[in-house]
């Protein structure tokens, strides 16, 4: 990975169209009445954290829940109480971790399983539909677009503070490790 160019120096305008699109998309899936209406077809009411944990569990059960928060950069309280009430709702249970008898895993019961998998074909139709006068290869180009994106916001350590306030040259690498890229989400720059 490149160092990044200095603060001082212009913008593309193709990265700040990017930018742009991506902050679009993000206000489009995150409103409320998406999410509700997504619920309504799927026939359960879960809030949209819940959605979030179970995707994340079904995607690459069973995890402990510190490892649940750390690829959902979110508090581990935050991903007890998920747990805690999905638990209660029948969507999860908690088993042995193999490697630690002390330690907890969460995985997906049958009825979470179907439910996200309902959830995922709800959503997947939804998104087959807005893009329907898109060609297969269209397509196809724009998911490894989207994965190689997401594999490049993944390994970017983050903006150097020198660089972003224009107050130095900068010392930012751009190097990552194997830790860095499986963090999680996005890091805001």
């Amino acid at each position: 990975m490149s160092t990044p160019p200095p603060a001082t120096a212009p913008l593309s305008t193709d990265v700040i169209e990017i930018e742009r699109a991506l902050s679009r998309i993000a206000y489009l899936s995150s409103r409320v009445r998406q999410h509700d209406r997504l619920m309504a077809l799927v026939g359960v009411s879960l809030d949209r954290a819940a959605v979030t944990l179970l995707r994340q569990i079904a995607d690459s059960e069973p995890l402990r829940p510190s490892e649940l928060a750390n690829r959902l950069a979110v508090e581990a309280s935050h991903i007890t109480r998920q747990v805690q009430q999905l638990q209660k709702a029948g969507y999860v249970t908690r088993v042995p971790d193999p490697d630690d008898r002390r330690a907890q895993r969460i995985q997906l019961t049958e009825l979470g399983r179907e439910t996200t998998d309902r959830i995922r074909q709800v959503s997947y139709r939804g998104m087959e539909a807005a893009l329907a006068n898109w060609s297969p290869e269209e397509l196809r180009q724009l998911a490894t677009l989207f994965h190689r994106m997401v594999d490049d916001f993944l390994g970017y350590p983050g903006p150097d503070p020198e660089l972003v306030a224009g107050t130095g040259t900068g010392t930012g690498t751009g190097t990552t490790t194997a830790g860095d890229r499986d963090a999680g989400p996005l890091r805001p720059a």
